[in-house]
């Protein structure tokens, strides 16, 4: 079971778009929770972006972490790690909790023309990505692959929204676990 939670106000039409896209993709039942609100104790005024180190462990009042269950926090503000100027996302390697943000994944953050149709698709990228870590998959090699590294949009549209064979016989694996 994967539970998607909103932090902050996302709009219903994205998160029914990751619904139906990872059931697909993960071969599971995926399940909107109702949302939380934004930690400003993660926000760095400094930076003007969330830490998403702390957002990540508040979702972890989400699930039973002793249960198989798998969350992924949708945000639209801006996220940071120590030492890189922003993520896409971030998660828990082998473990149950994944954020992403869809801030940098719209084109109006770049001052461009939106395009609904290309955000969505990022959106997938880095949902399935993000899961995919929780999964216990690092990143690959293959810059087609999903679970590539992504340093720049460049990087994520050129991916595919799925898992190379390698990276799919890894999930595979890591899902008999579960």
């Amino acid at each position: 079971m994967i539970y998607l939670v909103p932090v902050g106000d996302i709009e219903e039409s994205i998160l029914e778009a990751l619904d139906n896209h990872l059931q697909k993709t993960f071969n599971c039942m995926v399940k909107i929770r109702k949302g939380m609100k934004l930690s400003q104790e993660a926000y760095n005024p400094s930076r003007n972006q969330y830490f998403s180190s702390h957002i990540l462990k508040k979702l972890s009042q989400f699930i039973n972490p002793d249960r198989k269950e798998k969350v992924l926090g949708i945000t639209d503000v801006d996220l940071y790690v120590e030492g890189l100027n922003f993520v896409f996302g971030e998660a828990e390697l082998g473990g149950h909790f994944a954020i992403i943000s869809l801030a940098r994944l719209s084109q109006s953050f770049y001052g461009l023309k939106e395009d609904r149709s290309l955000f969505l698709d990022r959106t997938m990228k880095e949902a399935v990505h993000e899961l995919g870590h929780v999964y216990g998959i690092s990143h690959c090699a293959n810059p087609e692959c999903v679970m590539h590294f992504s340093n720049s949009l460049m990087d994520t549209d050129r991916k595919k929204t799925s898992f190379c064979i390698r990276c799919q016989e890894l999930l595979g694996k890591s899902s008999m676990r579960y």
